[in-house]
């Protein structure tokens, strides 16, 4: 069972989100608003992969993600980032923080899980 943390702060998008991942059977998903709530629900869940959003109020993913890497217990944690900003040089810095991927925004929710299984660590 693969355990996937969703972060995004606008809610519908978390629901379809996560009901498109959760089509996986042997996808585990949780999803939370914010960046600070995904930093400890990484911490106490350990989760194999974190999709991210890149535009969120207060902390957003590029610095999430910052901070996921800067503690020893959520560093090795691949990040996908979800986003509109689709640019190459976007796509690029979000590469260039360590994200193992980036999803443009908005997502084809049937073929969400297929391109979230692409990145998991291979266990």
């Amino acid at each position: 069972m693969a355990k996937i943390l969703y972060v995004d702060d606008e809610h519908d998008i978390r629901e379809v989100a996560q009901m498109s991942l959760e089509l996986d059977p042997d996808f585990e998903v949780r999803s939370v608003a914010s960046g600070a709530a995904a930093l400890a629900e990484a911490r106490d869940w350990q989760p194999d992969l974190i999709m991210l959003d890149v535009m969120m109020p207060e902390m957003d993913g590029p610095e999430t993600k910052r901070r996921l890497q800067a503690e020893p217990a959520t560093a090795a944690i691949p990040v996908v980032f979800i986003t509109a900003r689709t640019q190459p040089h976007e796509v690029e810095e979000l590469r260039v923080l360590g994200a193992v991927a980036v999803i443009p925004k908005p997502f084809d929710p049937m073929t969400l899980a297929a391109s979230v299984r692409a990145h998991l660590p291979r266990g």
